[in-house]
């Protein structure tokens, strides 16, 4: 199947578009690889003593790694979110240092988020939620979203992370939020102006009741909308209306609900792309 022909395939190639490692060198931890170095501060490390280009950078104590990035970005390396993340060095292993999240790219370190449908389920078929993204937003301004979304920060497990957003983005109760069931798990490559993404996105699935009625909780959210999901998936299919990544954890639905039939080529393609990332150097994967 080509990606002329296939619409849904381009929303993948589209958040996979970093060669790996590239121009970039490898990144240590204490004793354990765990990222790429962006060129833009690959000179900045050099003057640190962390290494070089050629031979590649490594931080002996992890625990320093904290305040390298904080003293970035004051030189204006990135610009901070004031958040921290923990990193890990391959996913499913205890965290070995915090960073601000504005910096995961430059160190090309693995970041983690959660992704929720909240779905309703009526007489006449399924409908999603679905948030328009403050304009004021530093990533994809004015874009659709999910219901609940977001980053994990440092110290929270991805289902912790996903009742605190439910309740900041939402207003979504903690008592109707642990309803939700995570349904998958989909990695992607992108390369982005501020550097590596190498992200980790934890699905989960919310059946709500028909009385239920988000609230912009956070200012985050410019407003709430329930869509058929057949409208969903017709935004999907022919617009980038969606946020970048919401596009994946979109198509993951509609494989789940035989929207896409998974047995098929489209499909298998599809859900092993998700699973594994789709790379420029192996587009068919």
């Amino acid at each position: 199947m080509s990606a002329d022909n296939a619409p849904f395939l381009r929303h993948l190639r589209q958040c996979n578009t970093a060669v790996v490692p590239g121009e970039r060198s490898p990144f240590t931890l204490g004793m354990h690889h765990a990222g790429w170095i962006d060129p833009v501060i690959a000179g900045r490390l050099e003057q640190e003593g962390l290494g070089s280009q050629d031979s590649g950078f490594t931080l002996t104590d992890p625990a320093a790694l904290e305040a390298l990035g904080e003293k970035l970005a004051k030189e204006g390396f990135y610009r901070s979110h004031h958040e921290l993340f923990d990193v890990f060095t391959a996913p499913g292993l205890a965290p070995v240092a915090r960073i601000d999240r504005g910096a995961l790219p430059l160190f090309g370190l693995l970041a983690s988020g959660v992704h929720m449908n909240g779905l309703v389920k009526k007489s006449d078929g399924l409908y999603l939620w679905t948030g328009r993204r403050a304009s004021n937003k530093r990533l994809d301004p004015g874009k659709l979203d999910h219901l609940v979304a977001g980053g994990v920060p440092a110290g929270h497990a991805p289902f912790a992370a996903l009742i605190k957003e439910a309740a900041e983005e939402a207003d979504i109760q903690e008592q109707l939020a642990v309803q939700a069931k995570e349904v998958s798990r989909i990695v992607y490559s992108l390369d982005r102006p501020e550097g590596l993404r190498r992200d980790i996105l934890y699905c989960y699935d919310l059946l709500l009741p028909e009385s239920f009625v988000p609230v912009a909780a956070d200012g985050e959210v410019e407003s709430f909308h329930l869509y058929p999901i057949e409208e969903v998936f017709a935004l999907v299919r022919d617009t980038d209306d969606f946020k970048f990544n919401v596009n994946l954890v979109l198509i993951d639905l509609f494989l789940r609900y035989g929207l896409i039939d998974p047995a098929s080529d489209t499909g298998r393609i599809l859900r092993d792309g998700l699973a594994e990332g789709l790379s420029p150097a192996s587009p068919g994967k």
